[in-house]
Parts: C-alpha cells; structure tokens; sequence
C-alpha cells in the first residue's frame, strides 16, 4: 500500500490483547453529562432520562433514540461528552439496525478507535507493504498454539478492523479496486477465528467474544464506518457536512 502508514507489529506486540473496557468505565458523571444534553435537546426526555438511570436502567438509556439524537446533534457539531459516549452509542444504534443486539460486541468495536486514538499502539509500516502481511508475520513467528500467539491474533484482527473502518481511503491507497477493505475485513474474521480456537480451553469467555466478533465482522466493520462519518474524514465538521449528514437522518427515520 504505497505511501500509506499503518499501524505494525509493534502494535500487536504492545501489552496484552484489546478487551471492550467501555460500558465498564462509564461513570457516574459520564452518565450524567448524557443525561444533560438530552435534556438540552428535549426537557422531558432528559427528565425520563435521567428517572431511567436512577431505576439502574443504564442500558436503556444507552440504547433510547434520545441518546443518540444528543450524541450526533441535530445538524451540529458532535456532543461535548467522552470519546468513549462518542463512539459507543452511535456504534451500538449502527449494531441493532443491522440485527447485533450482543452488547459486548457492541462494546468491542467502540473501544477499537478509543484506544487506538488514545494510545501509541500504532506506527508506521514499510511503504508499499499492507498492513496484513506484517501482522501476520508477527502472529506466526510465535509459538503455535499459545496464548501469546492466540493475544497477537485478536489484536491483529482489532487493528485490522479499524482501519477498514475508520480510515478505508487509507486502507484502499495504492490498491486496484475497493477490495482491500473487504479484504482486511475478512482477515479480521480470520484472526478472530484463530484466536477463539485457540483460547476455547484457557479462556472461554474471551475465546466466545472472539468467535462471535469472527461471525459479525462483516456489521462491526459497517458501525465502525458508519459512525465515522461524524468524526473522521473530509471535513467532517463543515456546515456543508453537518447538513448532509442531518438530512440523512432525517430521510432514515
């Protein structure tokens, strides 16, 4: 992919794999700050809002159309909240309009750009190489059958995944066609599938969420696109583009 950078082995090497951390660390003042600019946006529904999280219905909040309305805006600029509500309630409404109602997968896919965007887990690659060349070297160096080898593979597939959907003009730079964002999309399935088969006796849990991101690559790569728009790319904050973007979800409800 000549010219491109993506992000390298270093990355794959860098800690132990990526697990969803958002719905966990969601605080109480983060929740709070939602629950404001609902009531920003409609005062009564900011009322129930707010009723609903007294109650313990944080999911509920989370996944109401007012949540997302407050989130994107009403033609505007995104929302003054935190990156991980900025990414996690539109990816999660993207999920349930496209039949993925598992909340952890949900979690999953928003966490990819949190922490990519947040840490130094990326770097650059050789030029015109892609990045699922690299990865794979660095996964099958290592001992077969390892845990370590089973981390390296899901965070090949986390890396992967982002940037088929958050930066696909990147991921398609150099390339013939639109076929190399299906094709890191489908290598994300592979290393996820790798890595469930791997983990299945030391880490069950973990193994399950990876075979299942594994059959739902194909909808977490379109949130993951889907939700970019209002973040990243060509001047995603113009009027022109805040306009666009709320007509169309006008025309979708």
């Amino acid at each position: 992919m000549t010219g491109t950078k993506l992000a390298s082995k270093s990355a794959v090497r860098e800690g132990s794999m990526i697990r969803p951390i958002i719905h966990r660390q969601l605080t109480r003042g983060d929740l709070a700050c939602l629950v404001d600019e609902i009531a920003r946006m409609d005062v009564s529904e900011g009322r129930e809002a707010d009723e609903a999280l007294q109650a313990g219905a944080v999911d509920t909040v989370l996944d109401s159309p007012a949540a997302l309305e407050a989130v994107l805006g009403r033609g505007g600029a995104p929302a003054p909240l935190p990156l991980t509500l900025l990414w996690y309630i539109p990816i999660r409404a993207q999920l349930r309009t496209r039949g993925v109602s598992d909340i952890l997968l949900a979690d999953y896919a928003a966490t990819l750009p949190v922490v990519f965007a947040t840490s130094q887990r990326h770097s650059a690659i050789a030029r015109g190489e892609d990045g699922m060349a690299e990865w794979w070297r660095f996964v099958a160096a290592l001992p077969q059958g390892t845990v370590a080898q089973a981390e390296a593979a899901a965070d090949a597939a986390a890396l992967a995944l982002w940037w088929a959907g958050c930066f696909p003009e990147w991921v398609e730079r150099g390339s013939a066609g639109h076929g190399m964002v299906r094709a890191y999309v489908t290598f994300a399935g592979r290393m996820l599938a790798l890595a469930a088969d791997l983990l299945e006796s030391s880490a069950p849990e973990e193994a399950s969420l990876c075979g299942r991101a594994a059959d739902a690559r194909t909808e977490l790569h379109a949130a993951l696109a889907e939700a970019r728009v209002d973040y990243i790319g060509d001047d995603p904050h113009s009027s022109e583009s805040r306009l666009n973007r709320f007509l169309r979800r006008l025309a979708d409800n």
